[in-house]
């Protein structure tokens, strides 16, 4: 593989360990993450495994995470 970048088929991050949330459901509503040996993050749509990853940069999702937390994004929901 030559270059990693966003949209990538997911099948194409080889040796990457996907994992998922504890939080997902039965039916595949779940997005998971992987860590790269770049040390940027993956993300694709569980039920769509083969699919487009989306790569974030540690600090990118360190951003994201922190306003998850601080429920910046809650209103999505409402």
């Amino acid at each position: 593989m030559d270059e990693i970048r966003n949209g990538i088929p997911a099948r194409l991050l080889d040796g990457v360990s996907w994992r998922k949330s504890r939080q997902s459901g039965a039916v595949g509503n779940c997005v998971e993450v992987a860590k790269l040996t770049s040390g940027d993050i993956a993300l694709r749509n569980s039920r769509y495994p083969d699919g487009p990853a989306l790569i974030y940069t540690r600090a990118e999702i360190a951003a994201f995470l922190s306003g998850a937390k601080d429920g910046e994004f809650d209103y999505v929901l409402s």
